[in-house]
């Protein structure tokens, strides 16, 4: 792949409502976008996903940008690559900082989709045409919950995601299943519990939940499988599946149920394609986790949960679930609860250049 030019840019907004959870409130974004340039005039578009500050994972956005600026730039221009799928081999040298990598990566493969004229969805092997999509609600008061609720299903989400902890967790979900007792529904406790919360997460079984998502402790597979074997309730591992093998060891551990696969966490398509193949072939269901992203982002994320292994909705939600006005054009919309799967070259989305310089708060431009 030969590369005319890299360009990175900060860039911040508001969301339009704080997003809660036990660890902490996000009230703006941050995010990085990245622009690779061919030779050819093509251009590739990445979003790098780390937060302002380290609650989600050891990545900001700071370090994001040092690592793509000093190591990942530099690797790409003196050694190159064929493929975008060579990417992960040849940042393989540089340890974790996925996120960083997964921003490079991404603005990779939609550059070669759009040299191949076809969509990326398809060369990275999607086959939807359309894509079941999920929302998460992060109100901790049942009644703010519930209303907020009401409104998604109106607009035509077709999956809740509720945020828990040790203090609101039984309450908040059986006040939602009350009101909701055919609800698509899932609970997502960023690691708030221990083992000796076991019989807490046991009473939820009652619910017919989807699943509780990562339960325990960040970087954990072992107490989680002792976890499982308690619940009847499926559990969804997120922050502990960093790499393939995390992936591999919790299925054969009995960690977990579902895994939850988010391109950034994992350092890009490739690696989340593989993760994705694994658990296909193994029989363990996957969906696409968000991250409060962008336009771009959100269209990678659209493209990787395309892919069959896929089967339950993800959390990506239109533009508008986060914007007043988002980066892309068009903006991704949910129609009847589905998001089309975009049959343009490359991601299918262009930037809205306008509305990127509204909010761009830093820019630098590597020419190779």
């Amino acid at each position: 792949m030969e590369i005319k030019a890299v360009r990175l840019s900060v860039i911040q907004m508001p969301l339009k409502q704080p997003f809660m959870t036990h660890l902490g409130t996000v009230a703006a974004r941050e995010a990085l976008i990245v622009e690779a340039e061919g030779k050819d005039g093509y251009v590739g578009y990445g979003e790098g996903v780390a937060f302002s500050s380290p609650w989600y994972t050891e990545e900001t956005i700071k370090t994001s940008y040092h690592m793509i600026r000093d190591f990942l730039v530099p690797l790409l221009k003196n050694k190159g690559l064929g493929h975008p799928s060579e990417a992960f081999g040849l940042f393989k040298g540089i340890r974790r900082n996925h996120m960083a990598k997964s921003a490079l990566e991404t603005a990779l493969w939609d550059l070669q989709a759009k040299r191949q004229g076809i969509p990326l969805s398809q060369l990275i092997g999607g086959t939807m045409e359309k894509i079941p999509s999920g929302v998460v609600v992060g109100h901790p008061d049942p009644t703010e919950a519930i209303r907020q609720i009401e409104g998604y299903l109106e607009a035509g989400y077709s999956r809740i995601k509720v945020k828990i902890n040790p203090g609101n967790d039984v309450e908040l979900v059986s006040e939602i299943r009350r009101r909701f007792p055919d609800l698509q529904l899932m609970a997502d406790a960023n690691s708030a519990y221990t083992l000796a919360d076991a019989s807490r997460l046991k009473a939820l079984d009652e619910y017919g939940l989807l699943m509780i998502e990562q339960p325990l402790g960040h970087d954990d597979i072992v107490d989680h499988a002792r976890l499982q074997a308690q619940l009847a309730t499926p559990i969804c591992l997120d922050e502990s599946i960093v790499t393939f093998d995390d992936a591999r060891k919790a299925i054969e551990l009995g960690s977990c149920r579902v895994i939850n696969i988010k391109a950034g966490r994992v350092g890009g398509l490739g690696e989340a394609k593989r993760i994705h193949d694994y658990c296909f072939a193994k029989g363990i269901p996957v969906w696409a986790g968000g991250m409060i992203e962008f336009g771009i982002s959100r269209a990678h994320n659209i493209a990787l949960a395309s892919m069959q292994g896929f089967t339950i909705p993800g959390d990506i939600s239109g533009s508008a679930r986060y914007w007043e006005e988002d980066i892309i054009k068009p903006e991704v919309r949910v129609e009847n609860g589905f998001i089309h799967v975009p049959d343009q070259p490359g991601i299918g989305y262009e930037l809205n250049r306008k509305r990127l310089k509204e909010v761009t708060t830093f820019k630098e431009e590597y020419i190779f």
